[in-house]
């Protein structure tokens, strides 16, 4: 596939200096729309497709500004995005908001703008063994773009890593595999009804395409987040059961619950549905580890 720079995508983040995203130091691009809807999903900004709109209420000092920028604005001459139905929450406000309370997830751009970004850490790649990571949202979801910018990085000799929930097509994942040095897989739930309650989809096409990877011989970490009452008990034996039985994954990365994204729900104006749940104790987490380990795979709490 040749690099076609007018060809765009849509991302809505990307982080320098990522250290929790692959071998070593990495910068993390993050592409907007997934399929899933975990209940503790920690990038809502990157579930839908388009790009959209977070307040900060707190922030805002009532200038209008907003108002006089958007064309949808009522002429009652409401706030758009508060308590008014014909903001789209597109986003197009945030330019011209004065105090940060208005910002847009989401901008277009092609690989090669993508490229010239993550090449100003070249250094801190070659140094440490890092490179960059296409997170999301659900990177498969864009996968022309994702391979773009797979293939702008192997040019220039860059280690590359997908983060990916594996919910694909395997002939998207088969391209996508021929052209990444590595995946961070996550697995969730191994039972299929509670993957549905929990995630939205079924759990099949993932578990499919884990099994589709290791028979590739596709360098793969997989993911698995400790959610206390959803991931944990039983599930992680059941979870721990099926990568054990994989012939050649065997590195499982345990990623206990945190509250670091909740409040973005309240800015995108959606319930947070984990509000209460508390964060697992330490001991909680070395028991988690300990039933992967006893199961002979290697276990890396985080990353």
């Amino acid at each position: 596939m040749k690099l076609i720079e007018n060809h765009r995508g849509i991302i809505f983040n990307i982080q320098r200096y990522s250290i929790h995203d692959g071998p070593g130091i990495r910068t993390t691009v993050f592409l907007k729309g997934c399929p899933l809807r975990c209940w503790w999903c920690h990038n809502p900004e990157g579930q839908k497709k388009q790009p959209e709109l977070l307040l900060l209420p707190e922030k805002c000092i009532g200038c209008g500004s907003c108002v006089s920028f958007c064309s949808r604005a009522p002429s009652s001459g409401s706030s758009p995005g508060k308590g008014d139905n014909s903001c789209r929450r597109c986003g197009d406000c945030a330019v011209a908001c004065p105090s940060g309370a208005r910002e847009k997830a989401g901008r277009e751009v092609t690989a090669g703008e993508v490229l010239e970004e993550v090449l100003r850490d070249r250094a801190f790649y070659e140094e440490s063994g890092g490179g960059v990571t296409f997170s999301g949202g659900e990177p498969l979801m864009q996968p022309h773009f994702l391979l773009q910018c797979l293939e702008a990085c192997r040019e220039r000799g860059l280690h590359t890593a997908v983060d990916t929930c594996g919910y694909a097509s395997p002939g998207i994942l088969r391209e996508v595999a021929a052209n990444t040095d590595l995946f961070l897989f996550d697995l969730k739930i191994i039972d299929e009804k509670r993957h549905r309650l929990y995630t939205g989809v079924s759990n099949r096409p993932v578990l499919e395409n884990l099994r589709l990877l290791d028979e590739l011989g596709a360098a793969v970490w997989v993911r698995v987040p400790l959610i206390p009452g959803i991931t944990d008990g039983e599930n992680l034996e059941q979870v721990a059961g099926f990568i054990s039985s994989l012939r050649r994954v065997k590195r499982v990365h345990l990623l206990p619950y945190h509250r670091i994204g909740a409040d973005k729900y309240r800015r995108l104006g959606r319930e947070y549905r984990l509000r209460h749940l508390k964060e697992p104790a330490a001991q909680e987490v070395e028991e988690a580890a300990g039933i992967f380990r006893e199961k002979g795979l290697e276990v890396k709490v985080g990353g």
